[in-house]
């Protein structure tokens, strides 16, 4: 089994930072891709950030030069720094992981999901 655990949440004012964590745990073997999703109310979820092994990334053109993505020297830990946040970065952020475990094939998991408000 494996599970993510997100951290670091919460209200922040137009042009505020947050940093968000991410930490993978059980039977892995290792990590391929690491990174964050989100999903505004109404809409689909949508990639925000994401990093290879590596350490390659992606970033959704409505966060470059905002959003930096990085990963742990154990590569098993993920966070993004968010800085100059707007109104419509509001929406609940997920940590997405492909997963290579110890027996069987790579495979997608996510976390739970943590609320990001940006509101004055």
């Amino acid at each position: 089994q494996v599970q993510l655990v997100e951290s670091g949440g919460g209200l922040v004012q137009p042009g505020g930072s947050l940093r968000l964590s991410c930490a993978a745990s059980g039977s892995i073997f290792s990590i391929n891709v690491m990174g964050w999703y989100r999903q505004a109310p109404g809409k689909e979820r949508e990639l925000v950030a994401t990093m290879t092994s590596g350490s390659s990334t992606n970033y959704a053109d409505s966060v470059k030069g905002r959003f930096t993505i990085s990963r742990g020297n154990a590569k098993n830990t993920v966070s993004l720094q968010m800085n100059s946040l707007k109104p419509e970065d509001t929406a609940v952020y997920y940590c997405y992981a492909n997963i290579v475990p110890l027996v069987g094939g790579p495979f997608g998991s996510w976390g739970q999901g943590t609320q990001i408000t940006v509101s004055s």
